[in-house]
């Protein structure tokens, strides 16, 4: 059986005056929510990430094996950047199963961000070389794969406060985890 994943389940939050947080899908009662996550318009179905996860697969434990990073780390942060969707393009210009921005993939020779084994070549030496900037601290690493690692570093070497980014690491430790 598919499971659509339809676009309508934004994600939005409040915190009220005694630092306690809401998270709704419908902001209503006049407070003051904001938009921590868009999720996309066309619809993703599980049998579709299955497919992606089982046919990239391959590709990810090879490349994971060569830069001596977890797969399943690496299945975590695709599955987050892209729902293994090799042809996912964000509206900030990121491209690919891993969300390369140009800058990126131009730093690790990544020529093409729409072939998945470059794409994923090209992501997995960035977030291996993040790895290493942070000691080995998978969480430092996935924010600073997700704002910079200029912002991990602005905040003292700690996740930044951003929304996204707090989610994000949130979102791939889960998947990872899982």
């Amino acid at each position: 059986m598919l499971l659509p994943l339809h676009g309508a389940a934004d994600v939005y939050k409040r915190v009220d005056a005694s630092g306690r947080m809401f998270y709704t899908d419908e902001p209503k009662g006049g407070y003051q929510y904001k938009l921590i996550l868009r999720t996309p318009k066309k619809s993703i179905t599980f049998q579709s990430i299955r497919n992606n996860k089982k046919l990239f697969t391959p590709i990810i434990s090879k490349i994971s094996k060569e830069f001596k990073l977890d797969s399943s780390l690496i299945h975590a942060l695709i599955r987050t950047e892209s729902a293994y969707n090799p042809n996912a393009i964000s509206k900030k210009g990121a491209v690919g199963l891993m969300q390369l921005m140009p800058g990126t993939a131009k730093r690790y020779g990544v020529s093409d961000r729409r072939n998945p084994a470059d794409n994923i070549r090209g992501g997995v030496r960035y977030f291996r070389d993040l790895m290493k900037q942070f000691n080995s601290d998978v969480r430092l690493a996935l924010a600073a794969y997700n704002a910079g690692e200029n912002a991990v570093i602005r905040y003292g070497n700690k996740i930044p406060p951003y929304p996204e980014t707090q989610n994000y690491v949130t979102k791939v430790m889960a998947f990872y985890q899982s």
